[in-house]
C-alpha cells in the first residue's frame, strides 16, 4: 500500500541522514536544537551544528504545521481525482497525502544530507527586529532561494535547489504512472519552491501571530 511506502521511505531517510549528519563533525556535539517555539532572527553566523541539522529536519518533516499543510492539497487533488489511479475516496486521499509527505520528507533529508557537504545551513532566519512588512516579506521570498554558509554569507541554496528537483523525480518511484511525466515532475519542483517560501512566511509572522492571539490585556 502507498501508506507502507510512505513510511519505509520517510524513517528510513531520518535514518539516512542521520548518519550523514554524524560525519559532518567529528568531534563532541554540545549544542542543544533550537526549541520548535523560537525563531532566531537573520544576523546570527554561528554554522549549523549536526544536531541542529537534525532537529531542522524533524521539525520541517514531522511538525504538526508541516503535516498539516499537506492536508489541504490532497483534499484538493481528492476532489478532483488526480491522479485517477488513486480514486476520489478515503483510500485515495490517504494515499496522496503519503506520496507528499514522503516526497517532503526525502527533499528535506537530501538538503541536510549534501548541505553539510559545502555546509549550506538549511535554517530560516527571521529578518531584523523592527523592519517593515514589505522588507520582511522580501525577505521571506530572497531567503527562499539562498541560504547561509559557514561563515554566515549568503550563497544560491544548491543543495535546496538539488533537493527539491531530485526529490520529485524520484518520488516517481512510488507514484501512480499518470503523475510520473516530465510536465508534472517539473511543475513540483516550482510547488517545492513555493511552500518553501510558504515555510518561511509561516516562521517569519507566526511568531508575532501567536504574541497577539495570546495576549491578554491586564485587569485593574
Amino acid at each position: 500500500m502507498k501508506l507502507t511506502v510512505f513510511l519505509i521511505a520517510a524513517f528510513s531517510m531520518t535514518g539516512a541522514w542521520s548518519v550523514a549528519s554524524a560525519s559532518e563533525d567529528s568531534g563532541t556535539v554540545t549544542a542543544a536544537p533550537v526549541p520548535e517555539d523560537i525563531v532566531v532572527e537573520a544576523g546570527q553566523t554561528e554554522a549549523v551544528t549536526p544536531m541542529e541539522r537534525l532537529s531542522w529536519f524533524d521539525r520541517k518533516t514531522f511538525g504538526v504545521l508541516n503535516l498539516g499543510g499537506s492536508i489541504p492539497a490532497a483534499a484538493w487533488l481528492t476532489f478532483r481525482d488526480q491522479p485517477r489511479e488513486a480514486g476520489p475516496h478515503w483510500r485515495g486521499f490517504a494515499e496522496r497525502y503519503s506520496v507528499s509527505v514522503s516526497t517532503t520528507a526525502l527533499s528535506n533529508a537530501m538538503e541536510a544530507g549534501l548541505g553539510a557537504a559545502w555546509g549550506e545551513d538549511p535554517r530560516y532566519f527571521r529578518d531584523r527586529s523592527g523592519a517593515s512588512f514589505k522588507s520582511r516579506l522580501g525577505h521571506v521570498v530572497k531567503w527562499t532561494v539562498v541560504a547561509p554558509d559557514r561563515s554566515g554569507e549568503l550563497r544560491p541554496a544548491y543543495a535546496r535547489f538539488i533537493a527539491i528537483s531530485g526529490s520529485s523525480f524520484i518520488s516517481n518511484g512510488w507514484r501512480e504512472p499518470s503523475d510520473t511525466d516530465a510536465e508534472h515532475s517539473l511543475s513540483r519542483i516550482g510547488f517545492g519552491l513555493l511552500g518553501r517560501m510558504g515555510s518561511n512566511a509561516v516562521d517569519e509572522f507566526w511568531p508575532d501571530v501567536k504574541r497577539m492571539l495570546l495576549h491578554r490585556p491586564t485587569r485593574n
